[in-house]
């Protein structure tokens, strides 16, 4: 059962980079709109230069979770294949765990499916 618990745990890293993901996504929408109002009204160009080095952190923040969820999805795509195989081949029932991968894996994939479209 600890092959189990392992891909629980994996999945749940995916879960939570993945909303991370989408947090740091909308994080970055607001900062540009916020960059983009202060460039319109002509505000002072230190607090400009102040807005614009938070918006590039907030996009690098972006990149790194790309990076962490693909990691982290490669991680959980090759214990979910040895899971199926050592555990669950025997038996044909889906678990709870094995559909909240599928889910997690198809989340994880669709993300970065919209990068190439």
């Amino acid at each position: 059962m600890a092959t189990v618990r392992n891909l629980k745990i994996k999945t749940q890293t995916c879960k939570r980079v993945i909303k991370e993901l989408h947090y740091y996504e909308k994080e970055v929408e607001a900062e540009a709109t916020k960059t983009a109002k202060m460039k319109d009204s002509g505000a002072d160009p230190y607090d400009l230069k102040q807005q614009e080095n938070v918006l590039s952190e907030s996009r690098m923040m972006v990149h790194d979770c790309r990076k962490r969820l693909e990691t982290a999805l490669a991680d959980l795509k090759g214990s979910f294949q040895i899971i199926i195989q050592a555990e669950f081949e025997e038996s044909n029932e889906d678990a709870p765990e094995i559909a909240e991968a599928k889910e997690i894996i198809a989340q994880g994939d669709s993300v970065f499916q919209a990068d190439e479209v």
